[in-house]
């Protein structure tokens, strides 16, 4: 795989199809199967993210990762749809994609950023546990973080 350089833009329309595929990719590695009642935001993810900020990573002309903030309620954000394809991980993809949902935060004036992953999903926890987030809580086979912004 040539080593191309990585740009993060805003979503676009033209993302939507190619997006989705990226995301339900990493869903049904990591479980096997997927179920068509679940992810229902990503059939139309211009709509359910408007409020929010969505990034895709860029290597040439094939997107290679994604990751959105969505506003949780009075200075807090939360993090959602981090998904890097899978020949690309182990790069500093999600890293880089993390890194610029937090500064979108931050210009938004919110002050802590949550998050949850399923429980057992030792690649993301481990990745949130390095960028610095605790965390708070388990429930229902999710273990929740946190992160306070300066």
């Amino acid at each position: 795989m040539p080593n191309l350089e990585i740009h993060l833009r805003p979503f676009t329309a033209q993302d939507q199809i190619p997006v989705r595929a990226l995301i339900l990719a990493g869903l049904e590695e990591h479980w096997g199967q997927l179920d068509p009642r679940f992810n229902q935001d990503l059939e139309d993810i211009a709509q359910n993210y408007a409020a929010g900020h969505f990034l895709v990573a860029w290597a040439g002309e094939e997107r290679v990762g994604c990751g959105a903030l969505l506003p949780e309620g009075s200075g807090v954000g939360r993090i959602v749809r981090m998904s890097v394809a899978a020949p690309w991980r182990r790069r500093g993809i999600a890293a880089r994609i993390l890194e610029e949902l937090l500064a979108e935060a931050r210009r938004r004036g919110w002050r802590r950023i949550v998050l949850e992953t399923t429980e057992t999903w030792a690649d993301a926890v481990g990745f949130y546990e390095r960028q610095g987030f605790i965390t708070t809580h388990f429930a229902d086979g999710d273990r929740h973080f946190q992160l306070d912004l300066d």
